[in-house]
Parts: structure tokens; sequence; C-alpha cells
């Protein structure tokens, strides 16, 4: 198929979980992607696999320079950057994330990676796009919309992403970039940070997946390609009048 043909992305943290299924769609699809990562051994083994139209680049979302080579790259044997999806995000770096138990530390590690990276990848993305025109989507959670008392630092951090993704959105429209951005807002995903999650929980993955159909009116986990298929329509010119929104994709969670 061809929604996405001859398109350039770049997708953060694609060496597995949504990113690496938001790639895998994205191929399909006739896009080449730039793949990114901080875990290079997955990172370059997933690329391998996806053939031809993957490459993959290891890099830090929260460093600047980072930034600046990745844009380079994709630009490099292209006409330049056409989708970003800035994937790449931490949960946690402890087992508790109350706002009594969150240090400043932990606080400020999960807020460079989920909200300084998305804002240098946005503004990166919007330099390399102007003039051309492009999608950013920009992965925030079902954290950023109801509370989540249990992981304080991490929802703000997707709140903060929710709202980063409007005045992007809003300043490209007025500036006539004819550059488009949206969130995504994922429930829990099988991936390993769904997993690190249920960890939280307990500390048993499996019963904290047995308990989804309790919390999810649709009773089962969103996998990844569920997310893929949600960020493939934002990236491509079927959503060409959407922009400054956010797609739930929740299985119903956000609806109780």
């Amino acid at each position: 198929m061809d929604r996405l043909a001859n398109k350039v992305a770049l997708v953060t943290g694609a060496a597995t979980g949504i990113g690496l299924a938001t790639s895998r769609r994205f191929i399909e699809e006739g896009a080449h992607v730039l793949m990114t990562d901080i875990d290079t051994q997955a990172g370059e083994a997933a690329a391998k696999d996806l053939g031809a139209k993957a490459r993959f680049l290891a890099q830090d979302v929260s460093k600047e320079e980072d930034w600046q080579r990745a844009m380079a790259a994709a630009a490099e044997e292209t006409a330049g950057l056409d989708i970003l999806v800035n994937n790449a995000g931490i949960l946690a770096i402890g087992d508790h994330q109350t706002i009594e138990d969150t240090d400043l530390a932990h606080w400020q590690a999960i807020q460079k990676v989920n909200v300084e990276g998305v804002f240098l990848g946005c503004q990166a993305a919007v330099k390399a796009m102007k003039g051309r025109g492009g999608s950013i989507v920009n992965i925030s959670s079902v954290a950023a919309i109801i509370g989540t008392p249990t992981l304080a630092a991490y929802g703000a951090s997707k709140a903060a992403v929710r709202q980063l993704t409007k005045p992007v959105a809003i300043h490209c429209a007025n500036k006539d970039y004819g550059i488009r951005c949206n969130s995504v807002h994922p429930d829990p995903v099988r991936t390993n940070m769904g997993d690190e999650l249920m960890g939280m929980y307990g500390g048993n993955v499996d019963q904290g997946w047995d308990a989804i159909p309790g919390r999810v009116p649709l009773k089962t986990p969103a996998e990844p390609v569920d997310i893929a298929n949600c960020i493939l329509f934002l990236a491509s010119d079927e959503a060409r009048h959407v922009t400054g929104s956010e797609l739930v994709v929740d299985g119903g969670m956000t609806a109780i």
C-alpha cells in the first residue's frame, strides 16, 4: 500500500514497542524510516529486520546535538523530512512516584526525556519542515488526561506533551508552514514499558495484565500495532485537516 509513499519519517524510541510497530507500518505504507533509540544493539537489529527502507541512528532525545545529527541524517539521502514521531519516553527510574516519595532527581529525569525530548524534537522538525510541510505526532498517554497518583512525574510529563502539541500546531498554522502537530494517548500497551508499569502495581506483571479487563471497557490491553495504526493515520494525508488534536486510544478507559 502507499499511504506514505516516498515520505521520509523519523521515529524516536524505535528499537522496540510502539516505535518499532510504527516504523514497520510506515514502511508497509511506502515510507523511508530513520529509526532512532538509545539502545543501539536492538535498534540496529530492528532496522536490519525491516529492510532497505529502514535506517538506524543512535540518539538521546534529551540532547540537542543528537537532534541536529538526526535531522542531518534524515535529509542526507532524501529531499527532506516529512514526518516526525516523538515516541521515545521513560516511565520511571524508581519503584514509587507519588507526590510524597518522588524526589527532585527522579522528577527531573522523567521531564528531561519525556518533555524536553519532545520539545527539542518539535523545534527541530519545524525548522526542517518549513516550506515543505509535514506531520508531527507526539506520543502522550491517558495519564495526561486522568489523575495518576502513583505516577505523578510521568503523568505530569505526558500532560506537558499534550499541551505542547497545541501551541506547536497553532503556531505552524498561523505561519502557513503546512505542518500539522497532534498527540496520541494510549492506555497501557503490551510493551516493555507496559510490563514495567504492571510490575509497579504489586510486582507481578502477569497479574497486572490480568486486571486490565476491570479497568478497560474493551477488556483487552492494547498491542503496539493498535497505536501504530492511529499514528499512521495522523502522519498520512488522510489527516490533512487534523491539527492540535489528541487521539485517545484507550479501549474506553477515559470514558468511564
